[in-house]
């Protein structure tokens, strides 16, 4: 199964009217997707607005790729489970979001080879296209590193 999601604070029909044709032209059922409030329905993929949490964490442990904005509770989530991810940022210049954190996430994760990126709907159709290619993430445990706590610690406690 392949779980969309595109956060909690505002719908993102930008990808998700792509993934719902992607799915029509390729006759894939297998697609589920969370599209929040008060935006476009998609009319061929399986959707809901919000997922309680448990739900949503079953959806997410039982799919085989994971589509998202470029919210990192969904990276963090996709790299503890271990889930390839394909992100594409939302926008603030298209009315997206509130700035425009989400690509500067994306830029920096890709970078560091975490995550799949598209960075417009041009590149989520190719990568839709090509799923089985997307990186395999490392996986991440639940607590931070010692060397990040450490860090944390010297930067809060600096001068005290």
């Amino acid at each position: 199964m392949i779980f969309v999601t595109v956060g909690t604070d505002l719908p993102f029909d930008r990808m998700v009217k792509v993934i719902d044709d992607w799915a029509r032209r390729n006759n894939r059922r297998d697609v589920f997707a969370q599209i929040g409030e008060g935006g476009w329905e998609p009319e061929f993929i399986s959707f809901s607005n919000f997922l309680q949490p448990p739900e949503f964490v079953e959806r997410f442990k039982s799919a085989s790729v994971i589509i998202s904005h470029a919210g990192m509770g969904t990276i963090l989530s996709a790299l503890h489970y271990g889930k390839p991810i394909l992100v594409m940022p939302k926008k603030a210049s298209l009315g997206e979001h509130r700035n425009e954190h989400q690509t500067a996430t994306a830029k920096r994760m890709l970078e560091m080879g975490n995550l799949n990126v598209a960075f417009d709907e041009d590149e989520l159709r190719e990568r839709l296209d090509h799923l089985d290619q997307l990186v395999q993430p490392k996986r991440i445990g639940d607590a931070a590193s010692d060397s990040l706590v450490a860090g944390l610690r010297s930067f809060i406690f600096k001068g005290c």
